[in-house]
């Protein structure tokens, strides 16, 4: 049998005339030349070296005058020695296919289209020789022949529009027959900057395009000279890997892997795990120094390695730099769309907070009336003029609205609409007990449950347990409607508990200035209404030095001005406990903090074909940038939560307590966490199989069915991928995930009975579900609402600066209380510096951008080419438009009295869907702010 020689012809331009076409060359005069070939000796002088336009196979010689057609793409030449003839419209597996593929690319700050930076003319010129990328289309099969990976299929991309933000590169392929389907596409970048890719389609197959999403960033190949994988949209667990994709699929998991080494470069994608060591600033002064969190010591989540070098006065501290490193594709802050959150916290974080700080000239100034707060309202404050005039006008046109003559801006804040609505709510016991269950922090309230009260901490140390709550003392309180005994038994008793987690940092707070702290806890009662209202708070100071345990009650039925005032100071007290304890636990340790792990494991062990990766990734999306930037500026010595919060520099030790004594994964589900506090209990007859104690518990009702519509749509998406249980338990990768979130990133926990295993598809749905409820649901209920409830600092003071009045006080103390007791609570509240900063900030952190990403929105573009998995997501978007519909609803029912009736702001916190700005509803996909 004579050997066969294949021809491609491929598209190529023979004149400068983009719009010029010859005419195509006639079928006989092809065979002409054929035959002509056939009959003389081929020579290696006569026909063209492989190349990558060639894929390797030989194509018809180019001469510089010669006018050839352009590639027709229905037909094929097959050449054999002694006869030729054309095949039309080629078989899927007899002929070679034409594929068009088109690269998206996004525009950036910085990146090769800004115009910036030496390297310009050199990319300039790669454009111009059509260079762009180099593109390599992987084949899913191996050679059926050898057992090896087929060889690639090579062209360059050349750049062939450009529209607003997008840049669209080409490029042609011939697709040999049998090469099977694509399944991959590598990627080189042939410039000297990296470039934002956001998808390559490839046209032409006949079965329709091959998609490959790439939301990724790829680097200069003189950066890396390895090239970037991108797989194709289709999603495989492990054990269903094409066999021509298994070694890139390992591949690509040990480059995002690395080797643990060495400082990490910005360019990189690599996951790797470090203790909280970076939060202290030991090389500048001994007092701004921080104990490492992570270890046997002080127990915590871990974060993303960086590989900077160790400080030079405390080897266990690592040294800041002015890259804080996270892997390439956490970064959003040079894409365009994605800059407004981080631009603009960042704008804060540098730029307003220091203007502020050069206003206030004594940084210990308190307010001196009420008015004086009203003023950062209605007036507003003027900051020095700015060394760039207007960037904070431009950056925070919420907050920097006026431009006044000589060069000052005037810092004006929007009235919260919980004051907007009714101005003296903050000062209402109702107000104050409605918090609890539909404001910031609805995770802390809790059921009574063992009586009489008492301390767990050691006696020897703290002084005695026993709390000065009595039963005598609640029963006057309750008013005579029950005993106690009768209302633990009907679950009518409930608390804030901040005693035993606050009261061992008490003396070590009062060394602080500037500030103080109690152990606190403040019993509710539940009326027959559904309300709750307040019956007694407990204030204790442990032993020190000379001095006895101190410890007081407080009741809001005073019949005297004196014992209504003290009860208005203690409220203060207790929420700034309950201010700290919402943003150091309740926020920043179990949404940030504890979602980091999750991210670096998955992004180690699930590739990213793998399907759980792709459901993850969406919840996943710029949570460590924004880590990275509090780590900075947020939780860091001095920063503006040690500043601002209390206990001040003790804030991230006192969260490393909390994740020791508190954190447990399989509480994080919020059905669980209900019954963990006593505000539910299974009921299977009852809707979302949980009776609540409170039915009137916003938070609870709306959660629950957002985390029904979660667990509904997750549940569909496991059970398509994975029909047996078998096939989780046997998931290497999946298994390998699940391992380390516990073993590595979560690894001071790692021996903990209560971690869940994945033996069956309905583990692994509870295990996401209650992932994506963490970094959907929770973060928005505890986040979003931040300025409407602490905008207006005495409704959530942010920290507590002086001792009650009744805690030893000087006679003068007690005849200035007794005089202005207005006064004291004032010097009580944050000073004015604190609390400026505080809700500019604030204000940032409660705001929706403009291209925010809300759950069940938006589907991706895996899920939109699987028809299950579409029509799955395509419900769960309905549940979703289902609860905004719910939520209204609710918020018109005046029998609702926790979020109903006059003055009172209707909960819309779990609300799925939202406008930019400041809100006070919308659940983000994820922990992006």
């Amino acid at each position: 049998m004579q050997p066969i020689l294949q021809f491609s012809l491929h598209q190529t331009k023979y004149t400068t005339s983009p719009s010029h076409t010859s005419p195509p060359l006639p079928l006989k005069m092809i065979s002409s030349q054929i035959q002509k070939l056939n009959s003389t000796k081929p020579s290696s002088s006569l026909l063209p070296k492989p190349s990558i336009l060639s894929h390797g196979n030989p194509s018809l010689p180019i001469y510089k005058q010669q006018h050839l057609p352009k590639r027709q793409a229905n037909f094929r030449i097959r050449a054999v020695l002694g006869n030729a003839k054309v095949l039309s419209k080629p078989s899927t597996t007899e002929t070679a296919v034409k594929v068009k593929a088109t690269v998206t690319v996004k525009v950036t700050v910085g990146g090769i289209f800004s115009n910036i930076g030496l390297t310009i003319p050199l990319d300039e010129l790669t454009e111009v020789f059509g260079k762009s990328f180099l593109l390599e289309l992987v084949s899913s099969q191996l050679d059926p022949k050898t057992g090896l990976e087929k060889e690639t299929i090579k062209a360059y991309a050349h750049k062939a529009s450009q529209k607003d933000d997008e840049v669209k590169y080409e490029t042609k392929f011939t697709v040999p027959a049998g090469f099977g389907a694509v399944g991959a596409v590598l990627v080189e970048n042939q410039h000297h900057k990296e470039i934002f890719l956001q998808d390559i389609v490839l046209e032409g197959f006949p079965n329709g395009p091959v998609n490959v999403e790439c939301d990724s960033w790829a680097h200069s190949k003189y950066d890396d000279s390895k090239k970037r994988i991108f797989f194709a949209n289709k999603s495989y667990i492990t054990s269903e890997t094409p066999d021509g994709l298994k070694r890139l699929r390992e591949q690509e998991l040990e480059d995002i892997r690395g080797n643990g080494e060495g400082e990490r470069k910005s360019h990189e994608r690599i996951y790797d795990y470090d203790t909280y060591n970076d939060l202290g600033f030991p090389d500048i002064t001994s007092k701004l120094a921080r104990p490492v969190l992570g270890g046997k010591e002080r127990p915590y989540p871990r974060r993303c390695r960086t590989g900077r070098p160790r400080s030079r006065k405390d080897p266990s501290s690592e040294s800041k730099s002015l890259i804080n490193y996270v892997p390439r594709d956490e970064v959003f802050s040079e894409v365009k769309q994605f800059t407004f959150s981080a631009k603009t916290l960042k704008s804060v974080l540098n730029a307003l907070l220091p203007s502020i700080e050069s206003v206030f000239e004594d940084p210990k100034l308190g307010f001196s009336y009420f008015n004086s707060i009203d003023s950062l309202f209605d007036e507003g404050v003027t900051l020095p003029k700015p060394k760039n005039p207007g960037f904070l006008r431009t950056v925070l046109p919420r907050l920097v609205k006026t431009f006044r003559e000589g060069g000052d801006e005037l810092l004006l804040f929007d009235t919260p609409d919980m004051i907007d609505r009714d101005k003296f709510s903050w000062f209402k016991d109702e107000e104050f007990s409605r918090q609890t269950l539909a404001g910031l922090n609805p995770f802390s309230i809790q059921l009574v449950t063992e009586w009489p009260l008492t301390s767990k901490l050691d006696p020897e140390i703290y002084g005695p347990p026993e709390s000065m709550i009595t039963t005598e003392l609640l029963e006057k309180e309750i008013g005579g409607i029950m005993t106690v005994e009768e209302a633990m038994k009907q679950k009518r008793i409930f608390m804030l508990d901040y005693h035993d987690l606050y009261l061992p940092y008490v003396n070590k707070v009062r060394e602080l200035e500037g500030t103080t702290l109690y152990g606190s806890r403040t019993l509710f009662f539940l009326m027959e209404n559904g309300t709750l209202r307040p019956l007694a708070i407990e204030l204790t100071r442990p032993p020190s030095g000379d001095k006895p345990q101190w410890k007081q009650v407080f009741t809001p039925s005073c019949s005297d001005a004196t014992g209504c005032w003290l009860w208005r100071l203690a409220k203060a007290h207790v929420c700034a406990h309950d201010s700290g304890y919402h943003q150091l636990v309740i926020h920043w340790l179990r949404t940030h903090c504890c979602a980091e792990p999750y991210i670096i494991a998955a992004n180690r062990q699930l590739s990213a074909m793998h399907p759980i990766n792709r459901l993850l990734r969406p919840h996943f999306r710029y949570t460590m940038e924004i880590n990275a930037l509090a780590r900075e500026s947020l939780i860091n010595a001095a920063g503006i939560i040690e500043t601002t919060f209390s206990p001040g520099k003790y804030c991230m030790e006192l969260s490393s307590v909390a994740y020791d004594k508190l954190w447990r994964f399989d509480t994080e589900a919020l059905p669980a966490d209900l019954i963990r506090r006593g505000m539910a209990v299974e009921d299977p007859t009852a809707r979302h199989g949980l009776k609540l104690a409170i039915e009137d518990y916003p938070f609870a009702n709306d959660g629950l069915v957002l985390w029904d519509a979660i667990k509904e749509w997750v549940g569909d998406y496991v059970n398509h991928y994975y029909p047996e249980a078998i096939k989780v338990e046997s998931d290497k990768e999946l298994q390998a995930w699940w391992t380390e979130v516990r073993a590595k990133g979560h690894e001071d926990k790692k021996d903990e009975p209560w971690w869940p295993v994945l033996k069956t598809q309905e583990n692994l749905v509870h295990v996401l579900t209650t992932i994506i409820w963490v970094t959907s649901g929770h973060h928005a209920a505890v986040n979003f609402g931040q300025y409407m409830y602490g905008g207006y600092f005495p409704n959530r003071p942010t920290i507590a600066r002086t001792n009650m009045p009744t805690e030893s006080p000087s006679d003068e103390e007690w005849k200035l209380f007794l005089k202005k007791p207005e006064l004291s609570l004032l010097k009580c509240f944050p000073t004015q510096l604190q609390a400026t900063k505080v809700m500019a900030v604030l204000n940032v952190l409660s705001s929706h951008s403009p291209d925010e990403e809300y759950i069940g929105e938006k589907t991706e573009p895996s899920w939109e080419e699987n028809p299950v998995i579409k029509a799955a997501f395509e419900k769960f978007a309905g549940k979703l438009k289902e609860l905004e519909g719910i939520i209204d609803e609710r918020n018109t029912d005046l029998n609702l009295k926790n979020r109903t009736g006059a003055g009172v702001v209707p909960y819309e916190l779990l609300k799925p869907f939202s406008a930019h700005g400041v809100t006070g509803k919308g659940v983000p996909n994820s922990i992006s702010i």
